[in-house]
């Protein structure tokens, strides 16, 4: 791949993104007044696979132009379509130099010759820079919190460990063995011990560590873009109130304890509110936007205490999956740039030309006159 096609394919990464955060934000609040709005499990699966799907998308579309739709429409050709039927109102100069916008955008960004192309260069590069930085420490200090931490138990590939440093509890991953870190201080309360493990037990059941690998993975291509982190906060938010619900749904658990577990881990972490940092990738079992404010604990809460939906609606979750996953592709494939030149980008190219001759052959009589009025030419008509 060479660097312009490496720069669309990034530049459609980041539209699809915002598209796809659109359709998630608008599902949801249909998927909220709806009976499926309470399970929360089926939303967070969903997600993670919208995630996975934005992720392969640039590769995906290139699969399908390549073996399945050779030319497929474009929204380019469609806005090309429409001002040839007049339903447009502008100038087709004005008209084309919109839809070349991207091109231009690709051009300057490629050729670096002016000033803000390379401000944009070196922004992007110096944020990519510092987001690989971040990660890297966050995985050291991560490294170094497994390290001074001793073994509980193992189960397997499973490894349940005590640290002194770590305020609250949290699992992560290495290439083969699972870890759930616990603070010491779970060691004199049992109850609270055992709701924290099976808390942490169940985010591996939902694959959220490692989605919160891929997202951290990309946070150094996408860290400028808003919708990306809107897209975290939503899959953190939501991997929570899946992983509680599922705890409480079994009906072995007490939902008094566990919501006071939750009340004291807030607690616990907020006694040291300066180390108190997230350790990604890792998946804890408060978040730090807990300990600063409470609403997202007392939703916590709420979901925990209230009437748990029950399994079932496959179909429904069926339909809403097909439905977000076509939505994306076809719009994956609408940001696509058009290809050969179609006959409407023909007659367009044609009028553009038509309006800079039409242009130009009025330019002469506006020179005309006004080099007969310097000439003194209105004397002359008075005359």
């Amino acid at each position: 791949m060479n660097a312009e096609a490496f720069l669309n394919a990034y530049i459609d990464l980041n539209l699809l993104l915002f598209a796809g955060i659109a359709l998630w934000l608008g599902s949801r609040a249909v998927l909220t007044r709806s009976h499926l709005g309470p399970a929360f499990r089926p939303q967070l699966r969903l997600l993670n696979g919208m995630t996975l799907l934005l992720t392969l998308s640039p590769f995906l579309v290139v699969a399908l132009t390549t073996y399945v739709v050779s030319k497929p429409p474009t929204l380019s050709d469609m806005l090309v379509a429409q001002y040839l039927q007049g339903n447009v109102n502008m100038s087709a100069t004005r008209f084309e130099s919109i839809l070349g916008l991207r091109e231009d955008l690709v051009r300057d960004l490629m050729a670096q010759t002016s000033l803000w192309a390379q401000a944009a260069l070196a922004v992007l590069i110096l944020g990519a820079a510092m987001s690989v930085v971040q990660v890297a420490i966050s995985v050291a200090r991560l490294r170094r919190i497994l390290k001074n931490a001793y073994v509980w138990k193992r189960i397997g590939r499973l490894q349940i460990r005590f640290s002194d440093s770590s305020k609250v509890a949290f699992s992560t991953r290495g290439l083969w063995t699972r870890y759930v870190v616990l603070p010491t201080a779970l060691a004199e309360n049992p109850a609270d011990l055992r709701l924290s493990v099976a808390h942490e037990l169940q985010h591996f059941r939902q694959r959220d560590v490692e989605c919160e690998f891929l997202l951290e993975a990309l946070r150094p291509l996408l860290f400028w873009n808003p919708a990306y982190h809107i897209w975290r906060r939503e899959v953190r938010m939501l991997r929570e109130f899946a992983c509680d619900q599922a705890l409480v749904s079994r009906g072995q658990r007490d939902v008094r304890a566990y919501c006071e577990c939750l009340i004291r881990a807030c607690v616990l972490a907020a006694q040291d509110p300066i180390r108190f940092v997230r350790r990604s990738p890792s998946v804890a079992l408060v978040d730090r936007r807990e300990v600063r404010r409470g609403a997202t604990l007392e939703r916590r809460i709420r979901a925990v205490t209230a009437a748990q939906p029950q399994d079932g609606h496959v179909l429904s979750w069926m339909f809403v999956s097909a439905l977000l996953a076509t939505g994306v592709m076809a719009t994956a494939l609408l940001m696509q740039r058009p290809g050969d030149w179609s006959h409407d980008r023909i007659m367009l190219s044609t009028i553009v030309n038509l309006e800079r001759m039409a242009h130009r052959n009025a330019m002469p009589e506006t020179t005309h006159t006004a080099v007969t009025a310097l000439q003194g030419g209105f004397m002359t008509l008075s005359q």
